[in-house]
């Protein structure tokens, strides 16, 4: 089973994930937990770039690409490897931030990041998509908290010093993709206190562990 998590700055995904794995776990699933970017020793150096302030305003169609390469390697030597060997892979952020944040808020499309996926890797979806939603003010509030009591890395914060309206762009283009795929995406509701959070992650995901596949082809 190939289960993602997704969501703006601050949502809390991160926080929920360790939780969600205890369940699973709990449950007999073997876990392969993993990230985007910065899954693998490349896509970590990845990372470094892609979040941090000092790497500046980088150009849309860089960025876009950085984030196909992390994706790349990615896939190809930790998501599909651990897939075909019967583990549950739990990813924190896939396909649908690059659509969500590159496609939709940086305006280059999401038929031209589609089309650069169906290029590069196998056409590998996730089974389930929690996508964690949030008020951006809320979001960005709390992810900013964070940075200043060292929760979060001020290196890792390039995103959270997007204008609002930013934000708000890519929370409407994540509900836009989980209203075109209601069958694979799930949304939570991120305003409420954590055990709320898990408790609905775990009401959802029950019914769905004995039907789950090993990732689904696009």
């Amino acid at each position: 089973m190939f289960i993602t998590l997704e969501g703006i700055e601050g949502s809390g995904k991160t926080t929920a994930l360790p939780r969600l794995v205890n369940f699973l776990e709990g449950g007999g699933l073997a876990c392969k937990v993993t990230r985007e970017p910065g899954g693998t020793p490349f896509g970590r150096r990845l990372r470094s770039i892609l979040l941090d302030p000092e790497s500046g305003n980088i150009d849309s169609t860089a960025e876009l690409l950085l984030y196909c390469a992390d994706r790349v390697q990615h896939v190809r030597t930790v998501i599909q490897p651990a897939l075909d060997a019967g583990q549950t892979v739990v990813c924190d952020r896939y396909v649908d931030a690059t659509l969500a944040y590159q496609g939709g808020a940086r305006g280059l499309g999401m038929d031209l990041i589609r089309a650069m996926h169906r290029l590069a890797l196998p056409p590998l979806m996730p089974d389930v998509t929690f996508l964690f939603d949030l008020d951006p003010r809320i979001g960005l509030a709390r992810a900013w908290a964070a940075v200043e009591d060292g929760q979060r890395h001020r290196r890792e914060s390039r995103f959270e010093a997007e204008a609002l309206a930013f934000h708000e762009k890519v929370r409407d283009n994540y509900l836009a993709l989980a209203r075109a795929e209601i069958e694979r995406f799930v949304i939570i509701d991120a305003s409420v206190a954590p055990d709320d959070v898990i408790q609905q992650l775990i009401d959802a995901i029950g019914p769905r562990l004995s039907t789950s596949s090993a990732g689904r082809l696009a």
